[in-house]
């Protein structure tokens, strides 16, 4: 079976890992750190107290308690429909972006959170562990829901990037991130991505 590997495919998954690559050089001199503490502050001069508060829920909500139900539930959609193919999408693709960002990439570049966090989070900041996990399996239910059910595409599309999206101002709001640790993990979790897809449709194309 051969890779379904478009050459957009790789163009954008070689783009991906540049931007994290450039990202991670340049967060070493002080301007691009300055940079990232700028726009944290002034996002947090900028939003309504009452939106913040709104938004700190909605990091809370997307931590891994709810996410992790969400991932099990969506599991026993699929097998409950017998889409073993779609199955194997969802699990390597929120189980490998776990891998990758938890225990080999946010280890490699050891970077602190944004201090005055105002929720309790541990562990490493760059990339984004949030970014890149929402993009991996949001995306990947969106194209496994629309290649069943076409007539939902565009409404899942639109459903799923507005999420993505409050997840991501969420995450800066509650202080959790550097701005340029979403940007890294979004890019992260897009080059995954793009990779699993392409062996989903290997696997549902075995001819071609």
């Amino acid at each position: 079976m051969k890779l379904a590997l478009r050459s957009r495919d790789l163009a954008l998954v070689a783009l991906c890992i540049a931007l994290v690559a450039t990202l991670a050089l340049l967060l070493r001199g002080e301007a691009a750190q300055a940079l990232d503490r700028s726009l944290l502050d002034g996002l947090h001069d900028w939003l309504p107290r009452g939106l913040q508060n709104g938004l700190l829920k909605v990091y809370q909500l997307s931590g891994v308690g709810f996410t992790g139900l969400l991932v099990a539930a969506s599991l026993a959609y699929l097998a409950l429909k017998r889409w073993w193919r779609d199955l194997g999408l969802l699990v390597v693709s929120t189980g490998g972006i776990l891998a990758i960002v938890d225990l080999v990439l946010k280890p490699l570049f050891d970077r602190s959170r944004p201090p005055e966090k105002l929720l309790v989070v541990e562990g490493h900041s760059f990339p984004s562990g949030h970014a890149a996990g929402s993009v991996a399996f949001y995306f990947a239910m969106v194209t496994i829901l629309a290649a069943h059910y076409p007539q939902l595409r565009r409404p899942l599309v639109v459903a799923a990037s507005v999420w993505i999206a409050l997840v991501w101002f969420s995450t800066l709001v509650a202080r959790a991130h550097w701005p340029s640790d979403l940007v890294a993990g979004g890019a992260v979790g897009t080059a995954w991505l793009t990779l699993c897809l392409a062996l989903w449709r290997s696997r549902r194309n075995p001819q071609s």
